[in-house]
């Protein structure tokens, strides 16, 4: 059997109710790793169960940035997502996985106590 690869996607959303500071710029800030720590659960519980659970490994929230243009009432997060490429396992649907994320957050508006910037969800890209 050959061992299975991990490939990884990207999944960038804004979030309106998370006003942007420059510590979260700061990765050994506390703001910036209580603020990852919680986007990463709140990704890993979404996509777990999700058509990737099953080769879902996890994500990191790599990056955050203030809003559209300079708006700082809002932060854009920008997360790195793995899943192990199982031979078994369909090809990843970018399509078919920004729909369910969709579904899973009221139609990109809630994500947990988070309220999401509707136009703002990509998933690779």
């Amino acid at each position: 059997t050959t061992a299975a690869t991990l490939e990884h996607f990207t999944v960038n959303f804004t979030i309106t109710n998370l006003p942007y500071t420059s510590d979260l710029e700061k990765p050994d800030s506390a703001r910036f790793k209580s603020t990852r720590r919680v986007m990463n659960m709140m990704l890993d519980r979404l996509l777990k169960d999700s058509s990737i659970g099953p080769v879902f490994q996890g994500c990191e929230a790599t990056d955050f940035r203030y809003g559209p243009g300079s708006d700082r009432d809002q932060t854009r997060v920008d997360a790195v997502c793995t899943y192990s490429k199982e031979p078994w396992a369909a090809p990843l649907d970018r399509v078919g996985l920004y729909h369910q994320v969709s579904n899973k957050t009221r139609g990109i508006t809630q994500l947990g106590p988070y309220s999401l910037d509707k136009d703002s969800l990509y998933v690779n890209g």
